[in-house]
Protein backbone atom coordinates (compact mmCIF):
# COMPACT_ATOMS: atom_id res chain seq x y z
CA UNK A 1 0.00 0.00 0.00
CA UNK A 2 1.00 3.36 -0.76
CA UNK A 3 1.48 5.98 2.71
CA UNK A 4 -1.40 7.94 3.31
CA UNK A 5 -2.88 10.08 5.82
CA UNK A 6 -6.46 9.84 6.98
CA UNK A 7 -9.23 11.94 8.67
CA UNK A 8 -12.73 12.72 8.96
CA UNK A 9 -14.05 14.80 11.15
CA UNK A 10 -17.73 14.69 10.52
CA UNK A 11 -20.01 13.64 13.28
CA UNK A 12 -23.12 11.47 12.28
CA UNK A 13 -25.94 10.62 13.62
CA UNK A 14 -27.64 7.93 11.76
CA UNK A 15 -31.63 7.13 11.90
CA UNK A 16 -35.22 7.67 11.47
CA UNK A 17 -35.76 10.58 13.61
CA UNK A 18 -32.09 11.41 14.50
CA UNK A 19 -32.74 15.59 13.13
CA UNK A 20 -35.63 15.92 15.39
CA UNK A 21 -33.59 14.03 18.71
CA UNK A 22 -29.72 15.85 17.18
CA UNK A 23 -30.18 18.84 15.68
CA UNK A 24 -30.78 21.07 18.81
CA UNK A 25 -27.34 20.25 20.08
CA UNK A 26 -25.45 20.01 17.63
CA UNK A 27 -26.44 23.47 16.66
CA UNK A 28 -25.48 24.81 19.95
CA UNK A 29 -22.44 22.96 19.69
CA UNK A 30 -21.39 24.25 16.00
CA UNK A 31 -22.91 27.69 15.31
CA UNK A 32 -20.88 30.09 15.79
CA UNK A 33 -22.52 32.77 18.68
CA UNK A 34 -24.55 35.62 17.76
CA UNK A 35 -24.94 34.93 14.04
CA UNK A 36 -27.49 33.90 11.54
CA UNK A 37 -28.14 30.28 10.37
CA UNK A 38 -28.56 29.72 6.62
CA UNK A 39 -30.51 26.27 5.25
CA UNK A 40 -29.59 25.45 1.31
CA UNK A 41 -31.69 22.99 -0.50
CA UNK A 42 -32.93 22.64 -3.75
CA UNK A 43 -36.19 22.56 -5.15
CA UNK A 44 -39.86 20.91 -3.47
CA UNK A 45 -38.58 17.72 -2.62
CA UNK A 46 -37.33 18.30 0.83
CA UNK A 47 -40.43 19.70 1.90
CA UNK A 48 -42.34 16.73 0.72
CA UNK A 49 -40.05 14.47 2.41
CA UNK A 50 -40.48 16.04 5.96
CA UNK A 51 -36.41 17.37 6.07
CA UNK A 52 -37.29 21.12 5.39
CA UNK A 53 -39.98 20.98 8.01
CA UNK A 54 -37.99 18.65 10.32
CA UNK A 55 -35.12 21.55 10.50
CA UNK A 56 -37.35 24.61 10.55
CA UNK A 57 -39.18 22.92 13.81
CA UNK A 58 -35.76 22.57 15.13
CA UNK A 59 -34.50 25.94 14.60
CA UNK A 60 -37.41 27.74 15.70
CA UNK A 61 -37.63 25.61 19.01
CA UNK A 62 -34.27 26.92 20.14
CA UNK A 63 -35.25 30.75 18.80
CA UNK A 64 -34.24 30.97 15.46
CA UNK A 65 -36.83 32.60 12.86
CA UNK A 66 -37.54 33.77 9.41
CA UNK A 67 -38.47 36.72 10.23
CA UNK A 68 -35.87 36.97 13.18
CA UNK A 69 -33.42 40.22 13.88
CA UNK A 70 -30.21 39.65 12.40
CA UNK A 71 -28.21 42.07 14.70
CA UNK A 72 -29.47 39.39 17.51
CA UNK A 73 -28.27 36.36 15.38
CA UNK A 74 -31.27 34.66 15.74
CA UNK A 75 -32.51 35.09 11.64
CA UNK A 76 -33.19 31.58 9.80
CA UNK A 77 -31.67 32.67 5.71
CA UNK A 78 -33.24 30.80 3.35
CA UNK A 79 -31.23 29.84 0.03
CA UNK A 80 -33.29 27.45 -2.29
CA UNK A 81 -32.97 26.69 -5.58
CA UNK A 82 -29.26 24.86 -5.74
CA UNK A 83 -29.61 22.73 -9.18
CA UNK A 84 -28.11 19.63 -9.78
CA UNK A 85 -24.71 20.23 -10.86
CA UNK A 86 -24.53 23.44 -8.86
CA UNK A 87 -22.39 26.25 -10.85
CA UNK A 88 -19.60 28.65 -9.53
CA UNK A 89 -22.55 31.31 -10.02
CA UNK A 90 -25.29 29.54 -7.62
CA UNK A 91 -22.36 29.37 -5.24
CA UNK A 92 -21.04 32.66 -5.39
CA UNK A 93 -24.64 34.24 -5.46
CA UNK A 94 -24.93 32.03 -1.55
CA UNK A 95 -21.73 33.22 -0.62
CA UNK A 96 -22.52 36.63 -1.13
CA UNK A 97 -25.76 36.49 1.05
CA UNK A 98 -24.19 34.28 3.64
CA UNK A 99 -21.61 37.30 4.31
CA UNK A 100 -24.55 40.10 3.76
CA UNK A 101 -26.31 37.86 7.16
CA UNK A 102 -23.53 37.64 9.11
CA UNK A 103 -24.18 33.64 9.09
CA UNK A 104 -22.42 31.77 11.76
CA UNK A 105 -24.02 28.16 10.65
CA UNK A 106 -24.88 26.28 6.74
CA UNK A 107 -26.98 23.77 6.91
CA UNK A 108 -27.71 21.97 3.30
CA UNK A 109 -30.36 19.53 2.94
CA UNK A 110 -30.50 17.66 0.33
CA UNK A 111 -28.34 15.50 -1.61
CA UNK A 112 -24.99 15.58 -3.06
CA UNK A 113 -25.90 18.79 -5.72
CA UNK A 114 -26.75 20.69 -2.06
CA UNK A 115 -24.06 19.54 0.00
CA UNK A 116 -21.47 20.68 -2.10
CA UNK A 117 -22.60 23.89 -3.42
CA UNK A 118 -22.94 24.53 0.57
CA UNK A 119 -19.73 23.43 1.53
CA UNK A 120 -18.39 25.44 -0.92
CA UNK A 121 -20.22 28.32 0.02
CA UNK A 122 -18.83 28.00 3.55
CA UNK A 123 -15.27 28.59 2.11
CA UNK A 124 -15.66 31.32 -0.15
CA UNK A 125 -18.45 33.46 2.30
CA UNK A 126 -15.36 33.27 4.58
CA UNK A 127 -12.34 34.61 2.07
CA UNK A 128 -11.19 37.78 0.78
CA UNK A 129 -9.78 35.79 -2.77
CA UNK A 130 -11.36 33.73 -5.51
CA UNK A 131 -12.19 30.31 -3.82
CA UNK A 132 -12.74 28.51 -7.54
CA UNK A 133 -9.47 29.87 -8.74
CA UNK A 134 -7.18 29.44 -5.94
CA UNK A 135 -9.05 26.14 -4.12
CA UNK A 136 -10.42 24.25 -7.07
CA UNK A 137 -8.29 25.30 -10.19
CA UNK A 138 -4.81 25.73 -8.24
CA UNK A 139 -5.34 23.82 -4.94
CA UNK A 140 -3.54 26.32 -3.13
CA UNK A 141 -3.36 25.33 1.18
CA UNK A 142 -6.54 26.19 2.63
CA UNK A 143 -5.67 28.43 5.70
CA UNK A 144 -8.54 30.49 6.47
CA UNK A 145 -11.60 30.28 8.78
CA UNK A 146 -14.93 29.11 6.72
CA UNK A 147 -18.27 29.04 8.13
CA UNK A 148 -19.10 26.10 9.76
CA UNK A 149 -21.10 23.87 7.77
CA UNK A 150 -23.79 20.61 8.40
CA UNK A 151 -25.84 18.81 6.25
CA UNK A 152 -29.07 16.66 6.22
CA UNK A 153 -29.11 14.07 3.83
CA UNK A 154 -32.28 13.49 1.64
CA UNK A 155 -30.38 11.87 -1.26
CA UNK A 156 -27.72 8.96 -0.97
CA UNK A 157 -24.94 8.82 -3.67
CA UNK A 158 -22.17 11.15 -3.48
CA UNK A 159 -21.00 10.95 -0.10
CA UNK A 160 -20.62 14.44 0.31
CA UNK A 161 -21.60 14.40 3.65
CA UNK A 162 -18.44 12.74 4.86
CA UNK A 163 -15.48 14.14 3.22
CA UNK A 164 -14.26 17.49 1.88
CA UNK A 165 -15.06 17.08 -1.62
CA UNK A 166 -17.50 19.66 -3.50
CA UNK A 167 -17.66 19.53 -6.84
CA UNK A 168 -18.90 23.13 -8.62
CA UNK A 169 -19.28 23.72 -12.49
CA UNK A 170 -17.82 27.12 -14.17
CA UNK A 171 -20.66 27.47 -16.56
CA UNK A 172 -18.54 29.76 -18.51
CA UNK A 173 -15.03 27.93 -19.47
CA UNK A 174 -17.38 24.59 -19.14
CA UNK A 175 -14.85 23.21 -16.46
CA UNK A 176 -16.61 20.84 -13.79
CA UNK A 177 -14.03 19.63 -11.07
CA UNK A 178 -14.10 19.16 -7.38
CA UNK A 179 -12.07 19.28 -4.54
CA UNK A 180 -11.02 17.47 -1.35
CA UNK A 181 -9.90 19.67 1.61
CA UNK A 182 -10.40 18.23 4.97
CA UNK A 183 -11.54 21.83 6.01
CA UNK A 184 -14.43 21.26 3.89
CA UNK A 185 -16.00 18.17 5.77
CA UNK A 186 -19.14 18.74 7.46
CA UNK A 187 -18.65 19.16 10.78
CA UNK A 188 -21.95 16.94 11.10
CA UNK A 189 -24.35 14.76 9.24
CA UNK A 190 -27.68 13.88 10.12
CA UNK A 191 -29.05 10.73 7.71
CA UNK A 192 -32.18 9.71 8.22
CA UNK A 193 -32.85 6.76 5.32
CA UNK A 194 -36.78 7.44 5.51
CA UNK A 195 -36.25 10.83 3.58
CA UNK A 196 -35.29 8.67 0.66
CA UNK A 197 -38.34 7.11 0.73
CA UNK A 198 -40.17 9.67 -1.59
CA UNK A 199 -37.12 9.60 -4.13
CA UNK A 200 -38.33 9.11 -7.92
CA UNK A 201 -37.25 5.43 -8.96
CA UNK A 202 -34.60 7.43 -11.55
CA UNK A 203 -32.66 9.50 -9.57
CA UNK A 204 -32.54 6.20 -6.94
CA UNK A 205 -31.22 4.11 -10.03
CA UNK A 206 -28.75 7.28 -10.58
CA UNK A 207 -27.80 8.07 -7.30
CA UNK A 208 -27.16 4.34 -6.14
CA UNK A 209 -24.57 3.96 -9.01
CA UNK A 210 -23.05 7.13 -8.44
CA UNK A 211 -22.04 5.18 -5.43
CA UNK A 212 -20.78 1.82 -6.83
CA UNK A 213 -18.65 4.20 -9.28
CA UNK A 214 -16.71 5.51 -6.49
CA UNK A 215 -16.27 2.35 -4.77
CA UNK A 216 -15.25 1.17 -8.51
CA UNK A 217 -13.01 4.16 -9.35
CA UNK A 218 -11.31 3.62 -6.18
CA UNK A 219 -10.80 0.03 -6.53
CA UNK A 220 -9.63 0.01 -9.84
CA UNK A 221 -6.11 1.78 -9.07
CA UNK A 222 -2.95 0.65 -7.60
CA UNK A 223 -1.57 -1.30 -5.80
CA UNK A 224 -2.80 -4.36 -7.24
CA UNK A 225 -1.70 -6.41 -4.24
CA UNK A 226 -4.21 -7.73 -1.86
CA UNK A 227 -5.28 -5.25 0.57
CA UNK A 228 -7.55 -3.68 3.55
CA UNK A 229 -8.97 -0.72 0.92
CA UNK A 230 -9.89 -3.83 -1.73
CA UNK A 231 -11.31 -6.20 0.56
CA UNK A 232 -13.62 -3.14 2.52
CA UNK A 233 -14.87 -2.35 -1.28
CA UNK A 234 -15.18 -5.59 -2.87
CA UNK A 235 -18.07 -6.19 0.35
CA UNK A 236 -19.47 -2.89 -0.26
CA UNK A 237 -19.95 -3.79 -4.14
CA UNK A 238 -21.84 -6.97 -3.23
CA UNK A 239 -23.62 -5.51 -0.28
CA UNK A 240 -24.82 -2.59 -2.91
CA UNK A 241 -25.45 -4.57 -5.95
CA UNK A 242 -27.89 -6.85 -3.19
CA UNK A 243 -29.70 -3.95 -1.64
CA UNK A 244 -29.73 -1.71 -5.18
CA UNK A 245 -31.78 -5.27 -6.63
CA UNK A 246 -33.78 -5.17 -3.44
CA UNK A 247 -34.76 -1.43 -3.89
CA UNK A 248 -35.78 -1.31 -7.48
CA UNK A 249 -37.82 -4.21 -6.84
CA UNK A 250 -39.87 -2.63 -3.67
CA UNK A 251 -39.23 1.22 -3.55
CA UNK A 252 -40.31 1.14 0.19
CA UNK A 253 -38.03 -1.18 1.50
CA UNK A 254 -36.61 0.67 4.39
CA UNK A 255 -33.76 -2.12 5.15
CA UNK A 256 -32.01 -1.66 1.87
CA UNK A 257 -32.60 2.35 1.39
CA UNK A 258 -30.97 2.48 5.06
CA UNK A 259 -28.35 0.17 3.56
CA UNK A 260 -28.00 2.15 0.75
CA UNK A 261 -27.66 5.37 2.52
CA UNK A 262 -24.54 4.24 4.78
CA UNK A 263 -22.77 2.58 1.65
CA UNK A 264 -22.39 5.74 0.37
CA UNK A 265 -20.92 7.14 3.24
CA UNK A 266 -18.78 4.56 3.60
CA UNK A 267 -17.61 4.59 -0.39
CA UNK A 268 -16.05 8.23 0.30
CA UNK A 269 -15.43 9.08 3.94
CA UNK A 270 -11.73 7.94 2.54
CA UNK A 271 -11.45 4.29 4.36
CA UNK A 272 -11.20 2.50 1.06
CA UNK A 273 -9.30 5.26 -0.90
CA UNK A 274 -6.19 4.17 2.14
CA UNK A 275 -2.90 3.53 0.33
CA UNK A 276 -4.65 3.68 -3.05
CA UNK A 277 -3.76 5.74 -6.61
CA UNK A 278 -7.25 6.26 -7.05
CA UNK A 279 -8.64 6.45 -10.92
CA UNK A 280 -11.91 8.64 -11.30
CA UNK A 281 -11.52 8.64 -15.20
CA UNK A 282 -14.83 7.50 -15.73
CA UNK A 283 -15.75 10.84 -13.52
CA UNK A 284 -13.66 12.82 -15.26
CA UNK A 285 -15.37 12.00 -18.57
CA UNK A 286 -19.06 12.68 -16.93
CA UNK A 287 -17.76 15.43 -15.73
CA UNK A 288 -17.59 17.14 -18.72
CA UNK A 289 -20.32 15.83 -20.74
CA UNK A 290 -22.81 17.22 -17.71
CA UNK A 291 -20.84 20.66 -17.79
CA UNK A 292 -21.61 20.69 -21.50
CA UNK A 293 -24.97 19.32 -21.33
CA UNK A 294 -26.18 19.22 -17.58
CA UNK A 295 -26.67 15.29 -18.28
CA UNK A 296 -27.51 13.15 -14.95
CA UNK A 297 -24.30 12.54 -13.61
CA UNK A 298 -25.28 8.75 -12.37
CA UNK A 299 -26.53 7.99 -15.74
CA UNK A 300 -24.02 9.57 -17.75
CA UNK A 301 -21.73 7.31 -15.64
CA UNK A 302 -23.64 4.11 -16.27
CA UNK A 303 -23.28 4.48 -20.11
CA UNK A 304 -19.36 5.26 -19.57
CA UNK A 305 -18.03 2.42 -16.92
CA UNK A 306 -18.00 -0.68 -18.95
CA UNK A 307 -16.66 1.00 -22.36
CA UNK A 308 -14.01 2.63 -20.41
CA UNK A 309 -13.13 -0.67 -18.40
CA UNK A 310 -12.95 -2.74 -21.53
CA UNK A 311 -10.43 0.13 -23.17
CA UNK A 312 -8.35 -0.74 -19.86
CA UNK A 313 -8.87 -4.43 -19.09
CA UNK A 314 -5.38 -5.46 -20.06
CA UNK A 315 -3.83 -3.17 -18.17
CA UNK A 316 -5.11 -4.00 -15.07
CA UNK A 317 -5.93 -7.63 -15.70
CA UNK A 318 -5.14 -8.95 -12.50
CA UNK A 319 -7.95 -6.40 -10.16
CA UNK A 320 -10.84 -7.09 -13.18
CA UNK A 321 -10.19 -10.97 -12.68
CA UNK A 322 -10.47 -10.40 -9.11
CA UNK A 323 -13.38 -8.23 -9.63
CA UNK A 324 -15.25 -11.26 -11.62
CA UNK A 325 -14.69 -13.28 -8.89
CA UNK A 326 -14.98 -11.76 -5.58
CA UNK A 327 -17.74 -9.30 -6.60
CA UNK A 328 -19.70 -11.61 -9.41
CA UNK A 329 -18.91 -15.19 -8.75
CA UNK A 330 -17.84 -16.20 -12.11
CA UNK A 331 -15.54 -19.74 -12.20
CA UNK A 332 -12.14 -18.70 -13.64
CA UNK A 333 -12.32 -22.38 -15.06
CA UNK A 334 -14.87 -21.94 -17.63
CA UNK A 335 -12.93 -19.56 -19.71
CA UNK A 336 -10.43 -20.25 -22.00
CA UNK A 337 -7.90 -17.32 -20.67
CA UNK A 338 -7.78 -14.57 -18.33
CA UNK A 339 -8.88 -11.74 -20.64
CA UNK A 340 -11.76 -13.45 -21.43
CA UNK A 341 -12.41 -14.10 -17.56
CA UNK A 342 -11.89 -10.49 -16.73
CA UNK A 343 -13.76 -9.50 -19.78
CA UNK A 344 -16.89 -11.06 -18.68
CA UNK A 345 -16.98 -9.78 -15.22
CA UNK A 346 -17.30 -5.93 -17.16
CA UNK A 347 -20.42 -7.95 -19.04
CA UNK A 348 -21.30 -8.78 -15.76
CA UNK A 349 -21.52 -4.79 -14.95
CA UNK A 350 -23.28 -4.06 -18.14
CA UNK A 351 -25.46 -6.46 -17.51
CA UNK A 352 -26.89 -5.50 -14.36
CA UNK A 353 -26.76 -1.82 -15.78
CA UNK A 354 -29.64 -2.91 -18.20
CA UNK A 355 -31.31 -4.72 -15.60
CA UNK A 356 -31.44 -2.53 -13.10
CA UNK A 357 -32.65 -0.17 -15.77
CA UNK A 358 -29.99 2.27 -16.07
CA UNK A 359 -28.96 4.02 -19.54
CA UNK A 360 -26.84 2.03 -21.61
CA UNK A 361 -25.63 4.44 -24.25
CA UNK A 362 -25.50 8.74 -24.91
CA UNK A 363 -28.69 8.61 -26.86
CA UNK A 364 -30.68 7.27 -24.63
CA UNK A 365 -29.16 10.05 -22.42
CA UNK A 366 -31.33 12.18 -24.60
CA UNK A 367 -27.62 13.38 -26.63
CA UNK A 368 -28.52 13.95 -30.63
CA UNK A 369 -26.93 15.26 -33.51
CA UNK A 370 -26.29 18.57 -31.57
CA UNK A 371 -24.14 16.43 -28.98
CA UNK A 372 -22.66 14.22 -31.07
CA UNK A 373 -20.56 16.74 -32.71
CA UNK A 374 -19.45 18.30 -29.58
CA UNK A 375 -17.57 15.48 -28.58
CA UNK A 376 -14.29 16.08 -30.02
CA UNK A 377 -14.45 19.89 -27.65
CA UNK A 378 -15.67 17.90 -24.41
CA UNK A 379 -12.99 15.37 -24.76
CA UNK A 380 -10.29 17.78 -25.27
CA UNK A 381 -11.68 19.33 -21.84
CA UNK A 382 -11.14 15.98 -20.05
CA UNK A 383 -8.59 15.78 -17.19
CA UNK A 384 -6.34 12.79 -17.76
CA UNK A 385 -6.33 10.49 -14.48
CA UNK A 386 -2.86 9.92 -12.99
CA UNK A 387 -4.10 6.91 -10.65
CA UNK A 388 -5.37 5.00 -13.82
CA UNK A 389 -4.00 1.60 -14.35
CA UNK A 390 -2.81 3.45 -18.19
CA UNK A 391 -3.71 7.34 -18.54
CA UNK A 392 -6.02 8.21 -21.12
CA UNK A 393 -5.04 10.31 -24.45
CA UNK A 394 -7.56 12.89 -25.32
CA UNK A 395 -7.90 10.77 -29.03
CA UNK A 396 -9.28 7.93 -26.65
CA UNK A 397 -11.59 9.56 -24.49
CA UNK A 398 -12.88 10.57 -27.78
CA UNK A 399 -12.98 6.76 -29.04
CA UNK A 400 -14.81 6.00 -25.83
CA UNK A 401 -17.48 8.87 -26.32
CA UNK A 402 -18.11 7.56 -29.75
CA UNK A 403 -18.40 3.66 -28.43
CA UNK A 404 -20.93 5.00 -25.84
CA UNK A 405 -23.16 6.51 -28.44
Amino acid sequence: MKDFSWECRTKVEFGKGCVKEHLAHLVEEFALPGRSIMIGYGGGSVKRNGAYDDVISVLESLGYSRAGDPEEGRQIIEFPGIMSNPTLGKMKEGAGLASQMNVGLIIGIGGGSVMDCCKAISVQAGYDGDAWEDFWIQGKPMTHKVIPCGVVVTMPATGSEVNGCAVLTNEETHIKTDRDYPEMNPLFALMDPSYTLTMPLRQLRAGTFDILSHIMETYFSYPVEDNPADDVAEGLMRGLIRDFRAAVEDPAAYPARSNIMWAASLAENRIIKTGKTKDFQAHNMEHQLSAYTDCNHGEGLAVLHPVYYRHICKDGLGKFMRFADRVWGLDREEYNSDEAFALAGIEELGSFIKEIGLPTTLRELGFGKEEYELLPEIAESCFISQGAFRPLTKEEILEIYKECW
